[in-house]
């Protein structure tokens, strides 16, 4: 991995060149000074290097699974990961780009995404099956293990947002937990939502911010610029008591009065909009999603799409939008399948059947994107296509996922639960996205020329 990281630093442009480097899932996201000075035709020709895009004025390299190693590496390569003064100066300065926000802070949180969310399903696959008794202490427990990464999330969010912006994140964490304090939720009593109390008589409209996105997101936004004014007219030697003292009394009670009321009703109002219109047609719906989706990965905008998925899996427990991604990367998967079975060159058919079950056990798809599909082009128009259909009967029937994962094999139990029928249903429609797309990929063919797959 050392190597690689060297490989791809030199390649970048050098350290010089590089404000910052993040990671997602599977690509590294460098910030640079000029992007025009990397050599991209260089780094496409290694072989651990999936693609190269730019997106978001960010260069990214996809590299796979083993995404985190690598950047483990290159951080240590640039100094421990340490920017300079000056590269943090110039970096604030640049132009804000909300796609970048949102993939930095999620992609450190999705691995406990992902885990918490196939325990819950399996939870919820054993109560059907009558495995286990839901009111049982082992169910409880159970459901305590799956469900706590979205109950403290404002906390995650706040470290993770905090993080991404270089401002204190044990402050941002205490901001954080202190909107998911029971006391609030003491204070609301019986009434809940909407329950009114006043802070130094002004009035202040309670809510409940467990499971919640937006409001903790928008409140480190607001405290990053707090802390750095609050870095400038504080002298060094009392900023240890007095930065965190201010931060306390300003932000918290304005998170509280104003910053989160506002955007819990921001959030529902998306989240019901986006909602209603699946409802209303969701046959449509699943075929534009699924049949789009793979569209928005390739160029690094499913990210916008995430915190609404996130937001309705916490807060009524289902989400109609994550089988739909499941959708499209079961027809990528089948896609990548085509190209084996058509392929008669023996290293285009190794990699395809490679990102094939990379699909199948982790719902990762970009190396199949990038290193299959758009290279060959037909592959990644079957996959529109079978995402589309298959996405339009799954749309048709209603799914429901209960949890919010990569779309794969070992995440199916995320269909465990509510409406008889959702998880059969969610298997046809899913192998109606893998068959569409294989059989379109084998007969459209593809051409073979091409020199990296």
């Amino acid at each position: 991995m050392r190597e690689l990281a060297q490989f791809i630093i030199d390649n970048v442009g050098g350290k010089d060149n590089i404000y910052s480097v993040s990671h997602c899932a599977t690509r590294l996201r460098f910030k640079l000074k000029d992007n025009s000075i990397a050599n991209k035709d260089k780094l496409k020709a290694n072989e651990k290097v999936v693609s190269v895009l730019e997106s978001g004025g960010q260069l990214q390299v996809v590299i796979g699974s083993n995404v985190a190693s690598v950047h483990a590496e290159v951080e240590k390569l640039l100094n421990g990961g340490k920017a300079s003064n000056e590269s943090i100066e110039k970096e604030e300065k640049t132009k804000f780009n909300f796609f970048t926000f949102v993939s930095g802070i999620f992609a450190p949180i999705l691995p406990a995404f992902a885990g918490a969310g196939v325990l819950r399903g399996l939870t919820l696959l054993a109560i059907q099956f009558g495995l286990l008794n839901p009111d049982s202490g082992t169910a409880q427990i159970l459901e305590v293990a799956a469900m706590s990464v979205f109950y403290f999330l404002p906390i995650m969010l706040a470290y993770t947002t905090a993080r991404y912006l270089k401002v204190n994140p044990i402050i941002a964490m205490v901001i954080g937990a202190a909107l998911i304090n029971p006391k609030i939720a003491e204070m609301m009593g019986d009434i809940g939502n909407g329950a009114r109390s006043e802070f130094f008589g002004i009035p202040v409209v309670l809510m409940g911010y467990p499971s919640t996105v937006l409001p903790i997101v928008t409140s480190i936004f607001v405290y990053s610029y707090l802390e750095r004014f609050l870095k400038k007219v504080i002298p060094e030697g009392g900023q240890l008591v007095f930065l965190p003292l201010i931060s306390f009394i300003i932000m918290i009670p304005l998170t509280l009065i104003t910053i989160g009321p506002a955007t819990v009703f921001i959030s529902n109002a998306i989240a019901g909009f986006i909602n209603g219109l699946i409802e209303k047609n969701a046959l449509l719906a699943g075929a534009f999603v699924g049949g789009g989706w793979n569209g928005l990965v390739s160029v690094g905008l499913h990210w916008a799409v995430n915190p609404i998925m996130i937001q309705n899996i916490a807060g009524q427990g289902y989400d109609y939008i994550v089988p739909f991604t499941f959708a499209t990367n079961f027809a990528m998967m089948g896609s990548a399948i085509g190209v084996f079975l058509r392929s008669k060159n023996k290293k285009f058919k190794r990699y395809a059947l490679t990102t094939a079950l990379t699909i199948a056990f982790s719902g990762i798809t970009e190396p199949a994107i990038y290193g299959v599909a758009i290279p060959l082009k037909k592959p990644f128009i079957s996959a529109l296509i079978g995402g589309a259909v298959g996405g339009a009967y799954i749309g048709f029937s209603h799914v429901k996922s209960f949890a919010f994962t990569y779309g794969g094999l070992t995440t199916l139990p995320s269909f465990s639960g509510g409406e008889s029928g959702n998880m059969i249903n969610a298997l046809i429609g899913l192998g109606i996205c893998v068959v569409v797309s294989a059989v379109l990929t084998y007969i459209l063919g593809f051409d073979e020329s091409v020199e990296k797959i």
